[in-house]
């Protein structure tokens, strides 16, 4: 099901967290960029337009001036994303050059998906990039969001990025295979779930862990990207992002991953 929901996808949002995109020291990892942008590309080619959410700027910050890591102060976390927001970029424009093809970076606010004008520009913007071949690359407004207007975590931020675009798919990349009936780094017996139809009823039977070091999500927010999204019709598949060109192996069924198959 994975595999042909890909196939059959044209429009397609992949949002990249944090653990999927840093080292274990906390820098961008350049090899999953060189791959992620290498499958994105062989997605272009077969008629696919790809929009990307990505998190990662304050571990970019650290990684490019090596202090600050424990600073919780918001100011600090702000100035990383500053920061970090460049060297992403920077990143992303140098992989994806490779390739042939130009990046345009949108930063977002809550608000913006809340206001009919501000959703208006989001969605002709989108449009026009993807239309150009451009590859539009979202991420939340980190030096501007305070509480009142903060997303909080880019697994919702690509579920309302993926619903104003009318998307035809968003697949997530984590650090984990899927949702398991239970925490599988504490049991063996743990099963992967590779299609969820009634996310009311997977809460009720699922355990649901905490985040990690780096994200500001864990499982109960990418359960809540897909009741997003699901309510609009569209599927998502959450998947790991640590594995070797993960999304070509999807579509080629070498790899396992959960689906989130809205009831239409």
């Amino acid at each position: 099901m994975v595999s042909e929901v890909i196939k059959e996808s044209k429009k397609i949002v992949i949002k990249i967290g944090s653990n999927t995109l840093s080292n274990e020291d906390g820098t961008i990892n350049e090899t999953f960029l060189k791959e992620l942008c290498q499958q994105v590309s062989s997605l272009m080619q077969e008629g696919k337009q790809v929009v990307i959410v990505t998190s990662g700027a304050r571990i970019a910050g650290i990684g490019q001036i090596k202090k600050w890591s424990r600073r919780e102060d918001m100011n600090y976390k702000q100035a990383l994303c500053a920061i970090g927001q460049v060297e992403l970029m920077s990143a992303y424009t140098r992989h994806f050059h490779e390739k042939g093809i130009h990046i345009g970076q949108l930063l977002l606010t809550r608000e913006d998906f809340y206001d009919k004008t501000r959703t208006l520009n989001i969605r002709n913007t989108l449009f026009t990039l993807v239309d150009e071949g451009v590859v539009p690359i979202i991420n939340e407004n980190d030096t501007v969001s305070v509480e009142e207007i903060k997303i909080g975590d880019n697994d919702t931020l690509a579920a309302l990025s993926a619903s104003l675009w009318n998307a035809d798919l968003l697949i997530l990349l984590s650090d984990i295979d899927g949702i398991y009936n239970k925490n599988p780094k504490e049991y063996e017996d743990a099963v992967l779930l590779e299609q969820v139809e009634n996310i009311g009823e997977l809460l009720e039977e699922i355990e649901i862990g905490n985040t990690n070091s780096f994200g500001t999500g864990g499982i109960a927010t990418k359960i809540e990207a897909a009741k997003i999204v699901n309510r609009y019709g569209i599927p998502m598949i959450l998947a790991n992002g640590k594995r070797e060109n993960v999304i070509l192996n999807l579509i080629n069924n070498e790899y396992k991953a959960t689906l989130f198959k809205p009831v239409l």
